[in-house]
């Protein structure tokens, strides 16, 4: 094992709280690791950094829609989610800002060290800009259509669906989240970073584990999910990348003859572990410091994040600090997947949500039970889910009624039988033998990145202890054999001292609950003749239906809430004025059906004749999936009689009828009250 060891976990957004998936994500995973290491190295020699990420332009969109200005928005969050981390025990030696005046001199420091070795090269090009706002327009200000999974909630740099890296170009039907406006090609230029140069000796580091020829970490402890996705990446070609932007949020490129053109957020954002490590060491009176861990190569550096920023950490970012040399390189990137809610993806737009501030409130001095469930369903290697029925069944049938009974048992018959003095006898190797091995296997796995199974390892200690007391019954020994007794609650006793540190990494606060209740602390060895111990108090509280059907009923209101709203918005929502005479030459007249049949291969369209008086027209409607070609014989319509006739599938459509569309997107006519002369004009 190395020297020492130096944690990070993504930086999160300063766009709104934290939820239960980021925690799943990044937080916990990284937290528990990082107590690992501090009981086996020492707190001196293991440093976890993070801190808010506040540049970007998914900063400037939310302060868009909420009417401010980034910086009330960045202020807002970074407190909000420090305060967040705090309450729920994440313990992070330092959770710095990026618009912290030591992370823009950091961040513009390494930029001007790779622009004067050369590292980007200047590239002059056509890119997307809004007409209507009058402005560039960053990958978060484009979205349309995935080339990959079709979904239609795709942004210019990431796929929300299906997660893949993007471009503003690949988007199919391209429109601006300022304006609605379709993107037009406008020229500029910026500093790109060429990755295919760098193609070579990353994919050596990905696949085998080498740097500059040696080797640098074991490439078959990386999760398959890591490696798979960044050698598809490699294999498919790796192209230039931005590495600026035209935006008037973020760090400043520091290069005269650039203003308005800021560093590209995931070239900022990674640089935000080393400026947070050199504040760190600047608060400690040791602003050198920050070396040992960053330049040291008896540091490890581990990346907790997402499976959405592997390529960020395992390719760009490992590019720009080789490139510009002297820094260590992460010997791991244990991304995790997603978690899922309640049988759909975690939303923040939608407000599907468990939001981490709110459960600290609605379940005060329970930050364990949801470090238990999170860490119990972990999407360590595909997706997993979070209901509020599985939590509620965690916490009652393993947490309640095996951990917190079994530490309940032995201390209140300890206090019982011998008023809280520890009956000191001779130690069963066989327990305590199990008792290590346990905890060691799950030390073994924490090592590995491979949480759940540790959690698995440290909750068989607890069975252990249950089935121990559960065989031999010693409150039915009591009377007739003390002495036997005395053995066997001593044996209880360091069972439950042995449970608070296989249990310390993953429920630090019921770790420390139990060392109180025995009154010992992390150095515990062994009982010593005399101890006494405390009372016996309740780890955990059985959760009620009550409880749970508040927060799924919170979930549904909360959906419900947001489809209203959209439904709102998009009633409030209007296209670009037009001048009365643009609206004149629209012809619009009424018609009657007198023929209507399906499409051939073609779901959602019908053929219709209309009369108009004096002709007949034909016109190809999609209202398929709204109504059934009998149902429409003889309904009035209106028709938009002058638009250009226009092929569809192989039929000559003659016009447009017109429909409304209500929030659900069904389809209505849009008709006369009464019957009417067809062929009338509709003013």
């Amino acid at each position: 094992m190395a020297k020492r060891h130096l944690i990070t976990s993504a930086l999160p957004y300063a766009n709104g709280p934290l939820h239960i998936g980021h925690m799943a994500g990044a937080y916990l995973p990284a937290d528990i690791y990082t107590r690992y290491l501090r009981a086996k190295l020492g707190h001196e020699n293991v440093l976890h950094v993070c801190g808010s990420d506040e540049h970007g332009a998914a900063i400037s969109m939310r302060a868009i829609k909420e009417g401010t200005t980034p910086k009330e928005i960045v202020d807002k969050y970074h407190e909000i989610n420090k305060k967040a981390f705090s309450e729920f025990g994440i313990d992070f030696d330092i959770y710095h800002r990026t618009s912290s005046e030591m992370h823009h001199n950091t961040a513009q420091e390494f930029f001007l060290n790779l622009y004067e070795k050369g590292v980007f090269k200047k590239v002059v090009n056509e890119q997307m800009y809004d007409p209507e706002a009058m402005q560039f327009l960053a990958d978060r200000f484009i979205m349309g259509t995935c080339p990959n999974c079709k979904s239609e909630r795709a942004y210019g740099d990431q796929c929300e669906n299906c997660g893949k890296t993007l471009s503003p170009t690949e988007l199919i039907n391209p429109h601006s989240t300022l304006s609605g406006a379709q993107p037009v090609l406008k020229e500029t230029w910026h500093f790109y970073l060429p990755m295919g140069d760098h193609a070579g000796w990353i994919e050596e580091f990905i696949r085998d584990g080498k740097l500059n020829g040696n080797a640098h970490h074991d490439p078959t402890k990386w999760r398959k999910q890591v490696t798979g996705q960044c050698l598809s990446w490699i294999e498919g070609g790796l192209g230039d990348r931005a590495m600026t932007r035209d935006l008037d949020w973020g760090v400043p490129v520091p290069l005269e003859g650039a203003e308005g053109k800021v560093m590209y957020v995931w070239l900022d954002a990674p640089i935000g572990y080393i400026s947070a490590t050199k504040q760190w060491a600047l608060d400690a009176e040791n602003p050198e410091d920050w070396k040992r861990w960053w330049q040291d190569s008896e540091t490890n550096l581990v990346h907790f994040i997402g499976k959405d920023n592997i390529v960020f950490h395992c390719i760009i970012f490992p590019i720009i600090l080789k490139m510009h040399g002297g820094f260590n390189l992460p010997v791991n990137v244990p991304a995790n997947e997603f978690l899922n809610l309640e049988g759909d993806k975690i939303s923040t737009s939608r407000n599907h949500a468990v939001w981490l501030h709110e459960y600290i409130e609605d379940f005060p001095n329970r930050n364990d039970e949801l470090r238990f469930v999170l860490t119990s369903i972990a999407p360590e290697t595909k997706d997993s889910e979070f209901t509020w029925k599985d939590y509620q069944a965690r916490v009652n049938n393993e947490l309640v009624a095996i951990l917190g009974n079994f530490v309940n048992r032995v201390v209140v018959l300890s206090n019982k039988y011998y008023e809280g003095a520890v009956p000191v006898g001779d130690v069963d190797w066989d327990i305590t033998n199990a008792c290590l091995a346990a905890i060691s296997k799950s030390q073994e796995y924490l090592a590995q990145f491979k949480f759940r199974e540790g959690l698995t390892e440290a909750m068989s200690l607890a069975r252990f202890g249950n089935k121990f007391l559960a065989d031999l019954e010693p409150w039915k020994l009591q009377k007739t054999d003390p002495d036997e007794v005395k053995k066997i609650m001593f044996s209880a006793l360091n069972i439950t001292a042995y449970l608070a540190e296989a249990f310390d990494p993953f429920l630090p606060d019921t770790a420390q609950k139990i060392r109180e209740m025995l009154g010992i602390d992390k150095s515990f060895k062994g009982f010593l003749e005399g101890h006494e111990i405390g009372e016996a108090k309740l780890l955990f509280a059985k959760v009620e239906d009550e409880e749970i059907d508040r927060q799924i009923e919170k979930l549904n209101q909360a959906k419900q809430s947001k489809d209203q709203s959209a439904t709102n918005q998009q009633k409030r929502e209007y296209k670009m004025n037009i001048s009365f005479d643009d609206f004149s030459k629209l012809d619009l007249r009424v018609g009657t059906i007198k023929t209507a049949e399906k499409v051939e291969k073609a779901d959602k369209l019908l053929k219709l004749s209309v009369d108009m008086g004096g002709e007949v027209r034909t016109i190809v409607s999609g209202i398929a999936m709204h109504y059934q070609p009998e149902d429409i014989i003889e309904k009035q319509v209106t028709v938009l009689c002058n638009l250009e006739p226009r092929k569809i599938r192989g039929v000559e459509s003659q016009g447009m009828i017109l429909m409304a569309e209500d929030g659900s997107g069904k389809l209505m006519f849009v008709c006369p009250e009464n019957a009417f002369e067809n062929g009338s004009e509709v003013r």
